[in-house]
Parts: C-alpha cells; structure tokens; sequence
C-alpha cells in the first residue's frame, strides 16, 4: 500500500514507518517536526525509494491538500498528537489545536481525497486513527478496558484524544468514510522522547540524578512494547473491519515503582558503574488527576486478527535499556539541543494564560 503516515517521526510514528518501509509498503510521513519528532528515528529507512518526508502540520488544511494530491494515499494512519500529560496540564492549549483542529482537518482533507476516488481506489482507501486507552478514564483494582467501556478521560491530554476519537467515528458514521480506530496502553522502547517514564529513568540514572517517582508508586499501568504496537497496528489497517475499535494492550501491568526498580536492577547489571541505581529513587508531589489504573483486554484484536503480544515486559525493559547504552549519540543529541528533564504537570497558572 502507499500509507500516509501523520506525525511518522515521534516515538510510536516512527516504528510504524520503519516496519511499514521494511514490509514493502509505500510510506509518505508527513511531520511538523516539533519539539518530540526526531528526523534520526527514521535514519534506517530515508534512503529508500519506498519512503518520502513531507514536513507539513496536520493544521495546515492546504498543505494537507496538497499532500493527498501529490501522493493519493491508498490509506492513512494518523499518529500526529501532542501526547505528554504533564505538558498538557500546563498548557491545554496545543493539545486543543493539535489533536482536535489537527484532526478535524485530516478528516476533511481525507474525506475530499476520498470522495474524489472511484471502484477499487474507494474501496479500499481506509483512515486508521491510533489513541489511547486514557480516554476510557481509570479503574479500580480489578476490571479492563474494553471496546465497549463509555468514555470518561481525565486529563487535557486525553480529552483531546476522546474527542478526536469522536470525531473519527462521526466521520465514519455520517460521511461513511472507512475509518479504524485504535486504543492502545503505555508504550515503550527504542527512540523515546526522554520525558516520558521509561527513558527518564534510564537517563537519570545513568547520570546519577534523582530518579523522579510521583505520588507513592503505586498507579498502575499495561506497557506495550513499541515494536509490538507498530505491528499491531499494520494488521489492523490491512485485515481489520471497517468502523471498528481495536484495543490494544502489552498484558503486562506493572506499578510505576515495580516497573522503575525493574529498570535499575537491569542497569546495575548492564552498567554496574553507580549501582545500586535504585538508590537514586526519591518520591515527588503527584500530578493533579493521576488515574490510578490502566489495563487492557485485548481479546478482540487477538480473536479477529490473531495478535498478541510477543514481548514480556521484562524483556521488552532489557532491550530498551540497552538500546539506550548502545546509542547514547542518539540521546546526548536531543541533550545538546537544550531539552532536559524537568518538572511539569503541577497545573501551575502562567501570567496571562
């Protein structure tokens, strides 16, 4: 297929471009190349006449246009989003503009694109919409997510993310645009932006700094290996049955302090210098509307299309870490243009916001 693949230089975006290139298909990333998105993450595919870069914002309605025009995606599979909680809760704003407006306009322009097409061009043109199983809201102790479970987000980030989850299925519903949705749980790995948990504890400890845990440790989360959820979604668009909901989940829970000493018992393995990094933990002030608990029942997607999860999160942890150890240019990249772990999320009001 020839995929249009939005925000394809992120962390989750990238692995999809990556594999979709591999598998033979035809990948088009079109990337605002903001502050996240990482040209190097897709290095092992630019060379090739199977992929094209377009530096475009999926809120620049021409420019997406003239994207479809150019190309004529056989599908689409829309991974652009402001994604990171605690930047939401200090500035709304992005999220808002990016995934609601953002998506609003990929619809339209999708929709025109695909209204224009005839026969088999139509039929199998699809729109693959990937989210997040934080639009469900948190459980209790025991319970998972389901297809079925009524929307209930908490935070900016993933009130954005329901919405445009509505808005992906209205499209379907009212416009009969062939559109797919995905939820999925925590994802980790190679080529994660360092602000997110897994890699700001790699990080950390590796400079022998605080290791930032919030509240008492104990939210739990499903973690989803990213090469997993990139295949995962492949499938999703090629066999997957139009206007349906597929979550998808890692079946690996894990309290954010297990996972966390999960990650320096690895380190004090692969990287004994500094060991035991556990003890580098300090517990912070929680973030406003922490949910509590995430997990995933994906028997659906396992049921209709046959995947599950290949890695354990023990394994899917020892890759990551030593992915981090062996492309330390990678990261000291990102470092040199000024990013570094800080603080955010404390619903802190700016002067004028």
């Amino acid at each position: 297929m020839r995929i249009l693949v939005t925000g394809g230089a992120g962390f989750i975006g990238s692995a999809v471009v990556r594999r979709a290139v591999r598998a033979g298909h035809a990948v088009i990333n079109l990337d605002a190349l903001t502050y996240a998105a990482n040209p190097d993450n897709v290095a092992e595919v630019a060379g090739s006449d199977r992929y094209v870069f377009e530096h475009a914002d999926i809120r620049d309605r021409p420019a997406l246009d003239r994207i479809f025009a150019r190309h004529r995606p056989e599908a689409v599979m829309h991974l652009a989003a402001e994604s990171h909680v605690d930047r939401s809760i200090d500035g709304p704003g992005d999220f808002i503009q990016t995934n609601i407006v953002g998506t609003y306009n990929l619809l339209e322009a999708a929709r025109a694109f695909w209204s224009g097409l005839r026969g088999a061009e139509k039929e199998r043109f699809r729109f693959h919409h990937v989210s997040t199983d934080e639009v469900y809201g948190e459980l209790g102790p025991t319970g998972r997510f389901t297809e079925t479970t009524p929307y209930a987000p908490n935070s900016p980030y993933s009130a954005s993310k329901a919405a445009s989850d509505h808005l992906v299925r209205a499209w379907g519903e009212t416009y009969g645009l062939p559109v797919l949705v995905t939820n999925c749980s925590n994802n980790y790995g190679p080529f994660h932006f360092p602000e997110k948990l897994v890699p700001v504890v790699i990080l950390s400890a590796l400079a022998g700094e605080t290791i930032p845990v919030y509240g008492t440790g104990e939210n739990v989360r499903d973690w989803l290996y990213v090469e997993d959820h990139a295949e995962a979604l492949l499938m999703v668009l090629e066999r997957g049955r139009v206007g349906e909901t597929y979550n998808i989940g890692g079946n690996a829970e894990a309290r954010n302090i297990d996972l966390v000493t999960m990650i320096c018992a690895i380190l004090d393995e692969l990287r004994p210098d500094g060991a035991p990094h556990a003890r580098l933990i300090r517990f912070v002030p929680d973030r406003p509307g922490h949910d509590f608990r995430y997990a995933i029942d994906a028997g659906k997607i396992r049921a209709e299309l046959g995947w599950q999860p290949s890695v354990t999160l023990e394994e899917g942890l020892r890759r990551t870490v030593r992915w981090y150890l062996d492309n330390e240019p990678w990261w000291r990249a990102i470092q040199a243009r000024g990013h570094r772990v800080e603080r955010r999320g404390l619903g802190r009001v700016e002067v004028g916001a």
